[in-house]
This record gives C-alpha cells, sequence and structure tokens, in this order.
C-alpha cells in the first residue's frame, strides 16, 4: 500500500509548474495529502557578491520576497486550502534545488511534484537542471511533468462523458 501524506510541488510559477500544481492538487485529493506549495527566491546578495553590483540588498530582499508570496498566494484556490490544507512556503537560497530538498525534509515529503523547461542538452551543460539535482538528492520520490506533453489530469467533465 502506498502512503502520502505530504506532497511538495516545488514551482518557479512558469507553465510547466502550473502542470505540475495540477498533478499535486490531484494526488494530494487522491490521497487525501496535505499540498506543500513551494517557492524559492534568488537570493539577491549572493549574487550581488558573485556579481560585484553594490546594491541595497534588505529592500530589494524584501521585495522579491513579498512578489513571491504575492504570486504564490494568488496561486492556491479556496479549494486548495479548505479541502488539501493547502501550504505554502517561499525560502530563499543560492541553490533552489537543496533548498527545495531540505524543505521536503523538513516536512517530511512523501513525494514532489515539479515541472521541468525541457531545456536543450547545451543548455543543460551549461546550466544544469533543478529538477535532476532534486532527483539524485531528494528524500522521496520525485515526479517531474514536461510541459507540453502527454497530460494525466483531465476535467471531471471529459471523464465524466467518456462514461457515457
Amino acid at each position: 500500500m502506498i502512503v502520502i501524506r505530504n506532497v511538495l510541488v516545488a514551482t518557479d510559477f512558469g507553465e510547466p509548474s502550473d502542470v505540475a500544481l495540477a498533478y499535486g492538487r490531484e494526488l494530494a485529493r487522491a490521497f487525501g495529502a496535505t499540498l506543500h506549495v513551494l517557492h524559492v527566491a534568488e537570493n539577491l546578495a549572493a549574487r550581488a557578491a558573485a556579481d560585484a553590483y553594490p546594491m541595497t540588498l534588505p529592500d530589494m530582499q524584501r521585495d522579491v520576497e513579498d512578489a513571491a508570496w504575492k504570486q504564490l498566494e494568488g496561486t492556491l484556490t479556496p479549494t486548495d486550502r479548505k479541502d488539501l490544507r493547502a501550504k505554502p512556503a517561499v525560502r530563499t537560497a543560492i541553490n533552489p534545488a537543496a533548498a527545495i530538498v531540505d524543505y521536503a525534509r523538513e516536512v517530511n515529503t512523501d513525494l514532489i511534484i515539479m515541472g521541468t523547461h525541457g531545456r536543450g542538452a547545451v543548455a543543460h551543460l551549461l546550466m544544469g537542471s533543478v529538477a535532476e539535482r532534486v532527483v539524485r538528492t531528494a528524500p522521496c520520490p520525485v515526479l517531474t511533468v514536461h510541459h507540453p506533453e502527454h497530460e494525466f489530469v483531465v476535467p471531471n467533465a471529459v471523464g465524466e462523458s467518456a462514461k457515457a
């Protein structure tokens, strides 16, 4: 028997993340699990140090995190909050993959779901893949969703009309 109590969807607010959230909602609903939705904000201080740019970092960092919270709150529906006990979270980190894995451990996640961008081989070689790093280091299974691709989550109306 598979028991899933905590589903974590990692989001960067892109289209693949929207698809991952749809999967997360459906799996959390099917298993009666809590839905955690995490966004990892860029750590501007680390970037500024690497780029040697003088900035008013605390204010800018707060603005980045506030914008992330606002966008994250906007992605969650009242149904997410009530039926799935959705728990939004924003973390600031240099390494998004490590932050996702750390959060997964913190909340005892049973399944991580995240979208992938499907970059080409050269871009992947140069930039790496957050999803790939999460898959390699996660304490639980990871479902990666590539967009656009065959989608298993379909509206109920489609399923109902197929039964008729």
